[in-house]
């Protein structure tokens, strides 16, 4: 088909898991003549769930990207996770779409991912259709679940259906908009009379969806007043302008199982959510003038295309998902990355339907496709015209907040290892691969362990590497709280030549840096000038571990005031080793203590929430710092000791159903009680 911006819809498919996105994806599909039949999630033959964990798992994993072709338009389907370990891929889905299908189920009341989903729709204003998907299972209940959303979204939530029931099933519905009733039929649906059981609730649905359509457009508004009604074709009107904005959200239901409902949603679409070619545009960098600019969706234009998705195979090679938001990115030419500063050849351009890519020659403004083998260039990244150069503001992930240490299973494969981690950090940017410099150790960092279970598969089978994720070190310090003075003498004698020192030092806290000064005070040359820098030498090696539990020492003073030496025997190598016996002496009678890194948190959940979470830091020896209200939200600072709060996503989690998140940072070291002491010598 020919395929211009105002017949293409970019749409992302968001709610809880296990509601049916996936489902919806393929009947949608099936309806559109995409594909010859429905897969099923169970048998793992669906279009969106294709990699392996995904067909092991039965959930999704990853967005995965599906389009078809409805009535003169394309629709691209982004279908993405629901599960919360996977936020990263919502963040690109909704880059990459101009607006979203929140599926929802019909169990009378609003779910944490539907409500994550909703208020996410909201905050970067992407119009949104709710479809309250199961109407074919036990107990469906459709008008508690409008009632719900109604309640928790006042004033938006636009129910444009009625779903007609027998028993416990949705056989057909009334269309609020027009007043007529319709029954679902082997292909499609078929007008009947409307039952006259549901006559005065369409009446009184359709007085107030015409006045939510007459709330978004001041001539409609009159309109409405003058005359206590609208048309079907101006309240489509309004609530189209409504729905825009985003202070309209309309309602439909159905059961994508049974592909029911789902001809009527995909009818929606078409009418009420915005084409490519209305999408407000992104913001981006002009960098001729290093303004800020707007970037709109028009074919002659020069190009710009960002990468919202990277896929990585270590067979295949790299895949590129992007969309155009101006001019046509073609094959055979030569494209600017700004993010790297590079230029990429475009070889091979893609259209997407899951794992099955068609190549095409070019894909223009407002479309998505997909472009392999790209060598710098990764998610978030910018394709541009060389002549014409801009950048988009980058997508805004989830910072890690759950870490793991990572070891190859196998001596020997590290490389291995490590290296499929990095090319699994350029498929996911919600996961990141560090080395933590305190520790020395590889951190495994994401959102969630099952976040990290399923790179580890991945990891196993991509490359071929197996690796074991433990829990991280903990960056503990020793240091003094008291003063000694401590003698080390080293005396060594085998017949020839001999080794000789003898250092009298004084420890105390207190370091000009913060972690170790050393003073010569030497009177008299007890120590000869030429041994002074092997003292020296000898207590910063011994510093690298502590006499408690064999962690570093810091904020150690040391003042070397006298020693002995011998005119034959002494040399360098007895005053490092005097120094390091007189150290462990002399911290062991200066009161030495355990040091813990404390991290400064900020944990935001909603209000229901916060006696749970203020009892359980107070168990993890948290403080209380501060509490404020943000968008309706509580956001609580608070402090806590590092080693206590390694897994405290996934309680955080549990504790608020997925509606809570929390940051934290380093803040300082603090004396740990003597139980964390304990507790690291009896792991010993």
């Amino acid at each position: 088909m020919s395929v211009s911006a105002t017949n293409i819809r970019n749409i992302a498919l968001v709610g809880h898991s296990g509601e049916g996105k996936t489902t919806l994806t393929e009947a949608m599909l099936y309806d559109a003549g995409a594909i010859e039949r429905m897969g099923k999630i169970e048998n793992g033959t669906t279009v969106s769930d294709f990699d392996e964990q995904e067909i092991a798992r039965k959930t999704s994993i990853s967005l995965s990207v599906a389009y078809l072709e409805y009535q003169g338009a394309k629709f691209n389907l982004i279908d993405v996770p629901g599960f919360y370990d996977f936020e990263g891929e919502v963040c690109s889905a909704m880059r990459a779409a101009g607006a979203a299908i929140v599926v929802a189920g019909a169990n009378g009341a609003v779910t944490v991912g539907a409500e994550k989903a909703i208020d996410q729709c909201l905050k970067l204003k992407k119009p949104t259709i709710i479809f309250i998907n199961g109407m074919d299972k036990e107990n469906a209940d459709y008008a508690g679940t409008v009632r719900a959303l109604q309640e928790q979204y006042k004033g938006k939530i636009a129910p444009i259906q009625i779903p007609l029931m027998e028993g416990e099933k949705m056989t057909g519905y009334l269309d609020v908009l027009t007043g007529k009733a319709y029954r679902f039929a082997a292909k499609g649906v078929e007008e009947i009379s409307v039952p006259a059981a549901q006559a005065g609730e369409l009446e009184e649905m359709q007085a107030v969806l015409q006045e939510a359509a007459a709330e978004n457009d001041e001539e409609l508004l009159d309109k409405f007043f003058e005359e206590g009604s609208l048309s079907a074709e101006d309240t489509a009107l309004g609530l189209r302008k409504g729905i825009h904005t985003v202070s309209v959200i309309p309602v439909l239901a159905g059961s994508a199982l049974l592909n029911k409902g789902v001809i009527n949603l995909m009818q929606a679409v078409l009418e009420y959510l915005p084409q490519a070619a209305e999408r407000a545009g992104l913001p981006a960098t002009d960098l001729k003038t290093n303004e800020e600019i707007t970037v709109a969706c028009e074919e002659n234009a020069p190009l710009a295309a960002q990468v919202f998705k990277t896929a990585v195979d270590a067979f295949v090679g790299k895949m590129n998902y992007i969309r155009v938001s101006r001019g046509v990115l073609k094959t055979g030419t030569t494209v600017l990355n700004p993010n790297t500063s590079t230029e990429e050849r475009i070889n091979s351009l893609y259209l997407v339907r899951g794992k099955k890519l068609e190549p095409v020659q070019s894909i223009t403004a407002g479309d998505i496709g997909a472009v392999s083998k790209l060598t710098n260039t990764g998610t978030g990244d910018t394709l541009c015209d060389p002549n014409a150069p801009v950048q988009f503001a980058p997508i805004d992930f989830p910072e890690p907040v759950l870490s793991m240490a990572v070891n190859a299973t196998v001596r020997g494969t590290e490389d291995k290892v490590f290296g499929g981690l990095y090319r699994l950090a350029e498929e996911d940017k919600s996961f990141r691969v560090v080395k933590n410099a305190e520790t020395g150790e590889t951190l495994a960092c994401g959102q969630g362990e099952i976040q990290l279970e399923i790179i580890k598969k991945k990891l196993k089978a991509k490359f071929g590497a197996d690796a074991e994720f433990t829990t991280p070190i903990v960056a503990y310090r020793e240091s003094i709280i008291g003063k000694a003075e401590a003698e080390g003498k080293h005396k060594k004698q085998t017949g020839g030549a001999g080794q000789f020192g003898v250092v009298e030092i004084r420890y105390e806290p207190g370091a000009a840096d913060g972690i170790f000064e050393f003073v010569d005070a030497v009177v008299g040359g007890t120590v000869p000038k030429q041994f002074i820098p092997a003292v020296e030498k000898g207590l910063r090696e011994a510093i690298q571990k502590g006499v408690l539990a064999g962690y570093p020492m810091v904020n150690l003073k040391a003042t070397l005031y006298d020693g002995k030496y011998h005119p034959v025997d002494s040399k360098e190598v007895a005053f490092v080793s005097a120094a390091k016996l007189s150290y462990e002496d002399g911290i062991r009678r200066a009161h030495p203590v355990l040091l813990e890194p404390i991290c400064s948190m900020q944990i935001v959940v909603p209000e229901q929430y916060v006696g749970d979470i203020m009892g359980d830091l107070n168990k993890r020896r948290g403080r209380i710092i501060g509490m404020d209200t943000k968008d309706g939200l509580q956001v609580i600072t608070a402090e806590a000791p590092e080693g206590e709060i390694l897994t405290y996503a996934t309680s955080l989690r549990s504790m608020t159903q997925g509606r809570g998140r929390f940051s934290k940072e380093f803040a300082r070291y603090e004396q740990a009680p003597e139980s964390v002491l304990q507790g690291l010598k009896e792991s010993k």
